[in-house]
């Protein structure tokens, strides 16, 4: 109901009800995506209290990392079958409760069972998977940008409040930490059940730039499959290339720089606070470099533009070890590195699209982002394997870089047929 009066109120003001999903969804990553980087934060602390080495603690949030990826698949095709709203309700109320109950874990396999395997399959039902689904079943234009926006949503929950988490650590321990991101998603999910509704039909809209006939899409008596998806898009090379691009996106990303950036700080003097002060001008710079991979997405070959976020994200990280590490010695990295950390994803999205078609690119894209998890939970861990036997990271930082470099090649063969693959 209240949905329908906000939907009337803005149609008045000539402005689609799309843009106020957008809003929704935005407000829901960025609360979910604050469970991912927590972690990188508060990490040290917990390993520290339970006399814990490096290579104990990152293994259980590689599970978190993981798990996000490999439920991506299936949550694009249970949001088409149970609704978008109820699958977002059921992601917020486990990720809730992985955490809370984390407040009271004592043994690693608690924290591997609670915040790894809870928390991972809460936050993968939403993952980026949802920014996807919005963007096809809202848009029919500006789509790039769309994506571009929640991408970025992505990332500034992941490292924008990083700075007040490891302030709040640091006064009032990790868990204190901890309960400020169970309140962001206690108000993402009021916000979701007041606003959010299914498709443009339940508020007598079409997508935004779609004319013509209000159609409703019923949901599907019997979802997507899946695995059947996957059966097929192994077959297609550009799914391929999709998916170890996404694994070196997730390894250099959120499984090296986010899990483990921090403590790479900490190395060299900075205290947690100050680094995380670096991650967090990441998340600023990364809304204005996501958003505009969105519009450049919607103007450029989609595969010219992997190519130099590729690129030049080894060639930041081949240089990160020569950097002088202090907040203003970092800063260069912090931008360069900000602006290129997820603008990856609407040129991936858009090539899956075009390869897949709009109902099955999702899942595929689903699939795709597994690829990045997967990535992202092999690298955290082994950054903390390497950091455990041999007293340092930089083995971890220099293997991410050159995976990176190979990874702007490969990206050039990508989605050369642009005629979808898949009925």
């Amino acid at each position: 109901m209240l949905a329908k009066i906000a939907a009337k109120f803005l149609a008045k003001h000539n402005i689609h009800y799309a843009w106020a999903i957008m809003a929704v969804t935005f407000i829901t990553l960025i609360s979910t995506s604050f469970s991912m980087a927590a972690p990188g934060v508060l990490m040290k602390a917990i390993a520290g209290e339970f006399g814990w080495k490096m290579v104990a603690i990152s293994s259980s949030f590689a599970v978190t990392l993981l798990l996000f990826g490999l439920v991506a698949p299936f949550a694009a095709s249970m949001m088409i079958k149970f609704g978008v709203k109820n699958i977002i309700r059921t992601a917020i109320f486990m990720i809730a409760c992985g955490l809370t109950l984390s407040l009271f874990a004592t043994q690693i396999w608690q924290f591997v069972l609670f915040w790894g395997v809870i928390v991972g399959c809460g936050a993968g039902l939403t993952a980026m998977v949802l920014a996807s689904t919005i963007t096809n079943r809202w848009f029919s234009e500006k789509r790039g940008l769309v994506m571009g926006v929640l991408a970025a949503s992505n990332a500034a929950g992941q490292l924008a409040f990083l700075p007040l988490l490891a302030s709040l650590m640091q006064n009032f321990g990790w868990r204190t930490a901890l309960l400020l991101v169970c309140a962001l998603l206690f108000v993402a999910f009021i916000i979701v059940n007041l606003f959010l509704v299914e498709q443009p039909s339940d508020v007598n809209q079409n997508p935004y730039g779609q004319d013509g006939v209000i159609k409703k899409i019923p949901l599907r008596k019997k979802s997507i499959n899946p695995i059947s998806v996957l059966s097929s898009a192994v077959k297609v090379p550009t799914f391929w290339v999709l998916f170890f691009t996404f694994f070196v996106c997730g390894a250099s990303t959120n499984g090296l720089v986010q899990t483990h950036f921090v403590s790479f700080c900490g190395d060299f003097g900075m205290t947690a606070v100050a680094s995380a002060s670096v991650l967090a001008m990441m998340g600023i710079f990364n809304l204005f470099g996501t958003i505009g991979s969105g519009w450049l997405t919607d103007r450029i070959d989609a595969r010219y533009l992997l190519f130099a976020y590729y690129f030049f994200r080894g060639i930041s990280l081949l240089f990160l070890p020569n950097a002088d590490f202090s907040t203003t010695g970092l800063m260069p990295f912090a931008v360069f590195y900000g602006l290129d950390w997820i603008a990856t994803v609407p040129p991936t999205v858009r090539l899956a699209n075009q390869q897949f078609g709009l109902e099955k690119g999702p899942v595929v894209y689903g699939w795709v982002f597994a690829g990045h998890q997967i990535g992202a939970a092999s690298i955290a861990f082994f950054a903390g394997w390497v950091r455990t036997a041999y007293e340092t990271y930089l083995y971890a930082f220099m293997i991410s870089g050159i995976l990176c470099l190979l990874a702007a090649f490969l990206a050039l063969f990508a989605g050369r047929n642009h005629k979808p693959a898949m009925a």
